[in-house]
């Protein structure tokens, strides 16, 4: 069983445009919580360690753990959403976060605050696991650009307006009320998502219609991934394997992981102390120290402005250049601005904070950091999707692993940084580093791209 036609409507690439961008859209949502439920509690750390009888340090690594939960859980959801489909693994995802994430809102010792929050964690880690699938279930290769530059920029505006809100409740109500306004907020988009969106796992509708067909008519239709794989237990064991599988074989993913982690490792040093930055050098109150973030967030929104059409329009131009052929290399040029204006916003932001300029100095550096952030971080997921189009799930969920143990690891030992080098030479140090292992990267790709992909072992 395949599609009709080219034009078949059940097949979501076919769907209306308003469909797709309404798919998108709210899934980021669940992206946009995911984020906002580290930053949003920020403010309030002071406050939770005092009730949970916990010293400081204690307190950001019992939050913290949180974020390390995402390192597993798009190993077993990126599979899974290959052989059960997206849209059951999202919503149980998401319902499993909403009840662990209302537990730490009533947890009274820091154990069952540390349980709670690694266990949301599972539960939030499918935006990491399935929005990019989704992305790419919905639009066509010259649709994509736009659509995976709006995806991340969703969620990641949960650390710009997640401490803006989080010093707001901590200060007027109680902090148990962070934990709480998240889950009401996440039972929206996880009703909506039941209620009004569909399936857009192709093998899954199509496996769907297969079976329709088999009881209608009592003939043997089936899908192609049913022939490979014929039983549930020999699909999920192939399906879990798989993401293991790529990254220990796939020089080019074995690349982009690198590549990833330490693009992701250094915007999360960069929220996880921006805050501190105003509070303690700057002397601004908690909800002032809040507003700053809206810097990053402008950086992310110039990136999507220009990146998101750029990335179609050079897929295209591309595409019509090698007379209809196709590449992921189409999209690594985009890259290369990315990985130049990260290095430039770290040492403008590190060095602005350590001579102690005015405040828009060091915000104008941050909003570079994001705008690099998100042009170069967009152009590489979409690369992987190109290179592993049959199974874009497990290749994103294999490409995140090390991406989110560094975001764990990295804001752990960065006040210690600072503290000892300062703003100006520790963002100096990360920016060198970045240098070092960002720039060589889009050209290994665009030179090397082809023939890393050919080394790497085929998959089913």
């Amino acid at each position: 069983v395949t599609w009709d036609s080219p034009t078949d409507p059940s097949n979501p690439l076919n769907w209306p445009r308003v469909r797709k961008w309404s798919i998108l859209l709210i899934t980021s949502l669940g992206g946009l919580v995911t984020l906002m439920s580290g930053a949003m509690l920020a403010p309030a750390l002071k406050s939770i360690g005092a009730d949970l009888h916990m010293e400081s340090a204690e307190t950001e690594v019992a939050l913290s753990i949180f974020v390390l939960a995402f390192a597993p859980g798009p190993l077993v959801l990126g599979p899974c959403s290959e052989v059960f489909g997206r849209r059951w693994v999202w919503v149980l995802s998401g319902s499993w976060y909403i009840l662990w994430n209302t537990v730490c809102g009533f947890a009274n010792t820091k154990g069952l605050m540390i349980a709670g929050r690694f266990l949301a964690g599972l539960g939030a880690s499918a935006e990491f696991a399935l929005s990019t699938p989704i992305s790419s279930d919905c639009f066509r290769p010259e649709e994509r650009g736009m659509s995976m530059a709006i995806k991340q920029f969703i969620p990641l505006l949960g650390p710009a307006i997640g401490p803006i809100i989080g010093g707001v409740i901590t200060d007027s109500i109680n902090w148990r009320w962070l934990f709480w306004v998240l889950s009401i907020f996440d039972i929206f988009v996880v009703f909506t998502v039941f209620i009004f969106f569909p399936e857009t796992h192709h093998p899954t509708i199509l496996a769907r219609k297969a079976a329709s067909l088999r009881k209608t008519t009592g003939l043997k239709y089936y899908s192609a991934t049913e022939i490979g794989s014929p039983t549930l237990a020999q699909r999920l064991k192939v399906g879990l394997s798989r993401p293991f599988r790529l990254l220990v074989t796939q020089p080019i993913l074995q690349l982009m992981s690198v590549f990833l982690a330490y693009n992701f490792g250094i915007l999360y040093i960069m929220l996880s102390t921006f805050a501190t930055l105003w509070i303690d050098h700057y002397h601004q109150s908690t909800g002032t120290s809040g507003l700053h973030y809206i810097a990053i967030a402008i950086g992310y929104s110039i990136a999507v402005i220009i990146g998101g059409p750029a990335q179609d329009r050079l897929w295209k131009h591309f595409t019509k250049k090698n007379a209809g052929a196709t590449a992921p290399e189409y999209r690594v040029p985009l890259i290369l601005p990315g990985v130049l204006l990260i290095p430039i916003g770290l040492f403008w932001y590190g060095w602005s904070a350590e001579k102690h300029l005015h405040w828009a100095m060091v915000d104008v550096g941050a909003g570079i950091l994001g705008c690099g952030y998100i042009l170069s971080g967009v152009a590489a997921q979409s690369y992987i999707v190109e290179a592993f189009l049959q199974y874009n799930a497990s290749a994103a969920a294999a490409s995140q692993v090390l991406r989110n143990i560094f975001a764990f690891a990295f804001p752990i030992f960065s006040p210690r940084m600072y503290q000892v080098l300062g703003y100006g030479w520790g963002n100096s140090l990360l920016a060198f580093l970045f240098l070092a292992i960002g720039v060589p990267a889009p050209i290994i790709l665009w030179r090397y791209g082809a023939r890393l992909r050919e080394r790497g072992k085929p998959q089913r």
